[in-house]
């Protein structure tokens, strides 16, 4: 018999995170390594957390994660997202929960990208008189 699983795709910033949620007892593997080797900063591995925490099913399933790109805050930030829509495809009706919580809006600030004549996105070069 095949075992449930539940998918979502999270991003943030440059980071992009495959999540899948399969029934178990609340362990998180990120890259085939557990979370708390995996990311240096307890508040990172609360982020991740925060959809499971309002949705109160912390012990209820196994997040298994592939993310690449960015760093840790966004690769943290894109586990959050990708766990929200997985738990929205185990059960619609989280919609309401998450999506007050803001977990289901992609967050859409990223890097500005620098322009010609400029030494970065807004840096104009020193200016002098003489």
């Amino acid at each position: 018999m095949a075992q449930v699983q539940y998918y979502g795709t999270g991003r943030r910033k440059s980071s992009t995170a495959r999540v899948r949620l399969v029934p178990g007892t609340g362990r998180i593997t990120v890259n085939n390594r557990d979370a708390e080797d995996f990311f240096p900063y307890e508040t990172l591995r609360t982020i991740i957390k925060q959809p499971l925490a309002t949705t109160e099913t912390e012990g209820s399933y196994d997040v298994l994660v592939n993310v690449h790109g960015g760093g840790f805050t966004g690769q943290a930030g894109a586990i959050r997202h990708g766990v929200a829509r997985a738990l929205l495809e185990a059960d619609p009706e989280y919609r309401a929960v998450l999506k007050r919580a803001g977990f289901l809006t992609r967050d859409a600030r990223m890097k500005e990208r620098k322009k010609y004549g400029l030494k970065g996105a807004r840096r104009a070069p020193q200016f002098s008189k003489r």
